[in-house]
């Protein structure tokens, strides 16, 4: 397919429902019969979270090769459908794409979307209708606010060599906002057998997101073991798998699964091998 017709018919798709929370459980018995029986000195308790996951493989993504673009989906994108897949939360879409040498995205628009670009190895020269250029290397992140509207392109920097990144797309907390750029460096030495917080709204380090939403990479050392905290209740996490192999839970993930946690307020992490991870703390509800 041609860039210009892969851009024309990429869709949005965003009507699947989202993930409810827990529910608080309440006893049913009547505050009537509390009272006269002389229980109401009890504490009420609500039903403890349960942790929920769901597993994707990476051999289970979407797959679309147009020549100069090759590219996995793991949520439903352009010809790509499964109504099963259409995000989770708020993290709309994660592509794994790899563009050939001189090759890339043409202008295109989008707006009311946080858009981030993490290269794996390579580097993208980008281009927006807010005056930036800049070339996204290997080891940074770019964040751009699409809010009210933006036109950019996105091609590979090497005229011979591919680039692989990450394309990731997560709803906006706040819509029509002015549109922003940013865009910083995260050495790997910062991120060895520790998380390290690459996107974040608390405008801190990280580049910021109009979304009470969390990216962390991590460059784990085979036995290393994190627990994860929830920074926001309500909050779930996407953990997906760049390179190497963890175990979650009862779960087992290798290169370029993913794993969607929610209903907990922590989760623990075991690296079974040297591995990459990138985790999306994003709202449920959306």
């Amino acid at each position: 397919m041609k860039r210009k017709d892969f851009i024309k018919n990429a869709v949005l798709g965003i009507g699947a429902a989202t993930i409810p929370p827990s529910v608080s459980a309440e006893n049913s018995t009547n505050k009537t019969e509390l009272n006269a029986i002389g229980f109401e000195h009890l504490p009420k308790t609500n039903k403890p979270l349960k942790m929920k996951t769901i597993l994707h493989k990476a051999a289970t993504r979407g797959k679309a090769n147009h020549g100069w673009l090759n590219s996995h989906h793991t949520f439903s994108f352009a010809n790509y459908y499964d109504p099963s897949r259409m995000h989770f939360g708020a993290l709309r879409v994660l592509n794994d794409d790899i563009i050939d040498g001189a090759s890339g995205f043409g202008t295109h628009p989008h707006n009311n979307m946080e858009i981030i670009s993490i290269p794996i190895y390579g580097a993208l020269e980008h281009k927006d209708s807010m005056g930036n250029t800049a070339v996204i290397k290997q080891n940074e992140v770019q964040i751009m606010s699409a809010g009210t509207g933006i036109y950019h392109s996105e091609y590979s920097h090497s005229k011979t060599d591919d680039t692989n990144f990450l394309q990731i797309w997560v709803f906006p907390k706040e819509k029509n906002i002015t549109p922003r750029y940013d865009q910083k460096q995260f050495l790997p030495a910062n991120r060895k057998n520790k998380l390290q917080v690459v996107v974040s709204p608390e405008k801190d380090e990280a580049v910021d997101i109009n979304q009470d939403a969390w990216f962390y990479l991590g460059n784990l050392d085979i036995g290393f073991e994190a627990n994860y905290k929830i920074n926001k209740a309500g909050n779930g996490v996407y953990v997906f798998v760049i390179n190497g192999a963890v175990t979650i839970g009862n779960d087992k993930l290798n290169t370029r699964d993913g794993l969607g946690v929610w209903d907990t307020d922590s989760f623990s992490l075991k690296a079974d091998s040297d591995a990459e991870v990138l985790l999306i703390e994003v709202p449920m509800n959306v």
